[in-house]
């Protein structure tokens, strides 16, 4: 290379490097960059977009301003209350434990339902039982009035009834919901222990018996239909009656809530005879 080139002076122009230098002397940038190798790490701040006016200024990684993700909104709300999400955890049952309370239901002497759903009661079985003896009773209660029909008079005509399907779902549905709630409010009113979905669930497999039992039904005997309507009532209201006695064991009053608890167990399973069986 030419040397004449070597010996231009280039400090004056911008961003040209120093040449090599002594010991003793360095160069601003240099000493910038010592600065910021050496020196202590910085803390990294955040600084929010909008200066405003109700803007908190800049805020450090390591602590972020608690209470603003829309993760920590109150979770107790009242819209809940029309939201399904919110009675999605009352039907997370599984099959065994609900075939486990369906046999505890045929078994009303034990009267330890209240122990077995206590870790969670359920409204499953409430709903199916209730849809599945509403369906019961409609189709063969039409075939019990087929049966007694054909037998007096071979050449009667005979109509499916479509009633048959309201007054069983009224009767069923209402039943299962407006008896516990009654029970509910009146043991409140009395300053007794009472829960509204364990009551639910009590009531709800105690209907379970119906279903089986109304098969038998159809046999065109009236002596052993009434049999037949009593034992299951009487296991039904058992089975009310014993487990709703061990729950309020330690309450007042118990001898008058375990009597009407029976009996209208056992007035729902004579409708049931007289209506949809006659």
């Amino acid at each position: 290379m030419d040397e004449s080139f070597a010996n231009l002076q280039t400090s004056h122009l911008l961003g040209s490097v120093p040449a090599v230098m002594s010991d003793g002397k360095k160069s601003s940038a240099d000493v910038h960059v010592s600065s910021v190798n050496e020196g202590p790490s910085a803390n990294m701040q955040n600084f929010p977009p909008n200066q405003g006016k109700n803007a908190r200024g800049y805020q450090t990684l390591e602590t972020p301003t608690e209470g603003t993700g829309p993760e920590q909104q109150p979770s107790n709300n009242w819209k809940g209350f029309f939201n399904v999400y919110s009675y999605t955890q009352y039907f997370d049952v599984d099959t065994d434990v609900v075939l486990n309370r369906l046999m505890s239901s045929l078994y009303p002497t034990s009267g330890d339902f209240f122990n077995k759903i206590d870790a969670n009661p359920d409204m499953y079985g409430l709903v199916w039982i209730c849809t599945t003896l509403v369906f019961v009773l409609a189709s063969l209660g039409n075939c019990a009035t087929y049966l007694v029909k054909k037998r007096n008079d071979a050449n009667a005509p005979w109509v499916f009834d479509v009633n048959y399907i309201n007054l069983a779902a009224s009767v069923i549905y209402g039943y299962a919901i407006i008896v516990p709630l009654a029970f509910y409010f009146s043991l409140r009113y009395m300053g007794s222990k009472a829960d509204l979905l364990r009551f639910w669930c009590l009531w709800g497999y105690s209907l379970f018996i119906f279903v089986p039992t109304s098969l038998p039904l159809l046999i065109p005997v009236e002596f052993l239909r009434w049999v037949i309507i009593l034992l299951a009532g009487g296991a039904s209201s058992c089975f009310v009656a014993l487990n709703l006695r061990s729950y309020l064991e330690a309450s007042n009053d118990v001898t008058i809530v375990v009597a009407v608890a029976f009996g209208l167990q056992m007035f729902l399973s004579l409708f049931i005879k007289v209506w949809f069986f006659p």
